[in-house]
């Protein structure tokens, strides 16, 4: 009986610390873990006692990539708790900074962290030597969309700006016309995109997944809306936790998140895309079909044209907000507490982003709760590998390895968030 194992002290192209374990006996998969051991970093506990307004600035620091998603869930889910109606020019700059989140996560992945398991690269670096122009242009979107998280948000990692009821200071619309050429410049650079993407070579692997993601009866979902799934889920985000449940597993330092009726699910783009197809704009349902991908789309390898696509539908959708934006009488609404608990679910770059603060009377928060995209794909990551890995037995042993760790980096995982990768072992008895 031949036994293998394969070992990679760290897996490079995703964002934390982690390991995968794959064993193979009798040609067949009897076990799949991803192990998440990075420490857990008691964000949840850190909020308790303080100030809801502090709420924003201590979340943004849960992720560098993506801050924006957890300011938007943080700031939605407490003006829940105490009632607070935003007017339609903050709710307009919320869109716009997301879109520049949007931007810089999708190009960093695409370009920088996936691109290289489709052309052979170990890493972007050695991919630019030969393809320099594209890392360019990858480059470029990426600084598009800092440059909008920074003119709204302060600056790039962990903004400023983003406070409860709105921002500390909103710009003119003369001021936000000066992003419109280089946005219409990087969604040319995003057409691009989606027809490079869509000529890398795919494995022939789908799988009949449950998507879940936000919807929102007029819009591509970004901050709003009802969460639903092709399998029948319909529910306000104050539901969540009636449907949703957060499980410990033994060697995760995240939470694996299933929904109670029904178990693994999965989140992101390719939830969002299947889910919400007919309210991408115009030119980006057109590129995506001249890209040829359908409305429905089950491969999770073709997530990096799906990225793709939602770069394009970011930089129209950007340039669609300053051009509706009028400047609003004040900066923010006002706030006042009083004893709730609040809820709100967001599209992070990764997929749906959950939380919840019970608050006092005098704005304390006394309980939070945050469930990140990546934990919740946990379980479907896992079921991936145990559908591809028999199909691909007999390769060698490093592609094999390679392509367990291009099926975690499918859902461009972010372990920090998750932790309330890589270490690749591959076991054959």
């Amino acid at each position: 009986m031949k036994t293998r194992t394969v070992k990679v002290d760290t897996l490079a192209r995703v964002e934390g610390e982690g390991a995968l374990l794959v064993k193979i006996k009798d040609n067949a998969v009897v076990d799949v873990k991803l192990k998440i051991y990075e420490p857990p970093r008691f964000f949840e506990a850190f909020l308790r006692g303080r100030e809801a307004a502090e709420a924003p600035d201590i979340t943004a620091r849960i992720c560098g990539i993506c801050p924006i998603a957890y300011q938007m869930s943080s700031v939605h889910a407490i003006e829940n708790a105490f009632g607070v109606e935003i007017e339609a020019p903050i709710r307009v700059l919320r869109r716009l900074i997301y879109c520049g989140e949007w931007v810089e996560s999708h190009a960093l992945h695409v370009y920088m962290l996936h691109a290289p398991d489709f052309l052979g690269y170990p890493d972007a670096i050695q991919m630019a030597k030969d393809h320099g122009d594209i890392v360019k242009r990858g480059l470029g979107l990426k600084k598009t969309g800092n440059e909008i998280v920074t003119f709204l948000g302060g600056r790039e990692i962990h903004p400023i700006n983003v406070r409860l009821g709105g921002f500390y200071k909103v710009p003119a619309k003369g001021d936000l016309i000066s992003l419109t050429e280089s946005l219409k410049l990087a969604r040319e650079a995003a057409l691009e995109t989606v027809r490079w993407t869509a000529t890398l070579p795919f494995p022939e692997f789908e799988q009949d997944y449950e998507f879940v993601a936000l919807s929102h009866p007029d819009e591509y979902p970004f901050n709003e809306g009802r969460l639903i799934s092709n399998k029948g889920l319909d529910i306000a985000v104050s539901d969540y936790d009636g449907h949703f449940a957060e499980e410990h597993v033994p060697y995760s330092n995240a939470l694996h998140s299933v929904l109670k009726e029904r178990g693994p699910y999965f989140t992101g783009p390719l939830a969002r895309y299947n889910l919400n197809f007919e309210k991408l704009s115009p030119l980006a349902k057109e590129a995506a079909r001249d890209a040829g991908i359908s409305s429905v789309c089950n491969n999770p390898f073709k997530g990096i044209v799906i990225r793709s696509i939602e770069i394009l539908y970011a930089c129209d959708e950007a340039l669609r907000l300053i051009e509706t934006y009028e400047e609003p009488e004040k900066p923010a609404a006002t706030i006042e507490p009083r004893s709730s608990v609040g809820h709100a679910c967001t599209e992070a770059p990764r997929g749906i982003l959950y939380h919840r603060y019970k608050l006092d009377d005098q704005g304390i928060i006394l309980d939070a709760k945050i469930v990140p995209p990546t934990s919740q794909n946990q379980k479907i990551i896992e079921n991936d590998l145990r559908q591809f890995v028999p199909s691909s037995i007999d390769l060698p042993q490093e592609e094999l390895t390679q392509k367990c760790e291009q099926i975690v980096r499918n859902y461009d995982p972010c372990i920090s968030c998750a932790t309330h990768f890589l270490k690749v072992e591959i076991e054959k008895e």
